[in-house]
């Protein structure tokens, strides 16, 4: 599938396209740690605003070397010495590619290894699914730097684990790791070998799912999210008639009244 994205139009991102639609899109500043400048959260906002329109059917997001993000670029940040309202409009930007991504309707499967801290969390929170593997941790160092976060901590890693856990990682810069993060929500997946190996297996297989389909699950979820119950009720039955009755649904639904479809089955 030829797909309308140029690798050559990204500096700071690495992006190769695979087969099947799945593109993989690699922070690309390992001498940083793949930590996250303005140039890069621009970089992060063009992709993710073509991907939905570029045949692009599911994301791998990495990152280069031995660390997935260290967060906020504190050098080009220091050197910048911008104004409050500089700043914020910063953080408007990050908040722009994040969004893009969470509500795009393109399913993200995060390969997490190293560093997932500050910023480079917030990231992470954007995907829709997050592997980590042994070398992986978490944290929100920026009350000990004399910061607050601005990448929506507040928002998305609060929604992983909950307001208080929150408010402990930004107070006391508590790190976590290994089993004890994926039983708190911070990623689905913790693996022996490769973050990156299973996250494009992740992506694969979830696009062969028919893209309106996908679209639904990775848009209209977070969108429910942020509505009153009675009010994402009616949502839900909304989209579920238009998904639900889709011309290319028309295949698999007769594969399974014929029994010709794989069953759900747990693995042995």
């Amino acid at each position: 599938m030829a797909l309308e994205i140029d690798p050559s139009d990204f500096k700071n991102l690495a992006v190769s396209v695979q087969d099947e639609g799945v593109c993989t899109v690699t922070l690309n500043r390992p001498a940083k740690r793949n930590a996250l400048d303005i140039d890069t959260i621009e970089e992060l906002i063009q992709f993710f605003s073509r991907a939905p329109r570029a045949g692009v059917r599911a994301v791998v997001l990495a990152g280069a070397g031995d660390h997935f993000c260290a967060g906020l670029d504190l050098i080009e940040h220091h050197n910048a010495d911008r104004s409050p309202a500089d700043f914020m409009h910063v953080c408007m930007r990050w908040h722009e590619a994040f969004n893009k991504m969470e509500y795009g309707g393109v399913p993200i499967i995060a390969a997490l290894q190293g560093a997932v801290v500050g910023g480079g969390l917030e990231l992470a929170s954007a995907a829709h699914v997050r592997v980590m593997d042994e070398t992986a941790y978490v944290a929100l160092p920026e009350g000990q730097r004399g910061l607050f976060t601005g990448g929506g901590a507040t928002i998305r890693v609060t929604d992983l684990v909950g307001k208080a856990r929150t408010i402990d990682m930004m107070l006391t810069g508590r790190v976590y790791r290994g089993q004890e993060a994926i039983n708190l929500g911070f990623a689905q997946y913790l693996v022996a070998g490769s973050s990156h190996d299973v996250a494009l297996e992740l992506a694969r297989k979830a696009a062969e799912n028919l893209p309106l389909s996908n679209f639904a699950i990775c848009s209209a979820v977070s969108h429910m999210q942020n509505m009153s119950a009675f009010d994402a009720a009616y949502a839900e039955a909304v989209l579920a008639g238009v998904v639900n009755t889709q011309p290319e649904s028309r295949a698999r639904l007769a594969a399974f009244a014929d029994k010709t479809a794989a069953r759900v089955r747990p693995k042995a």
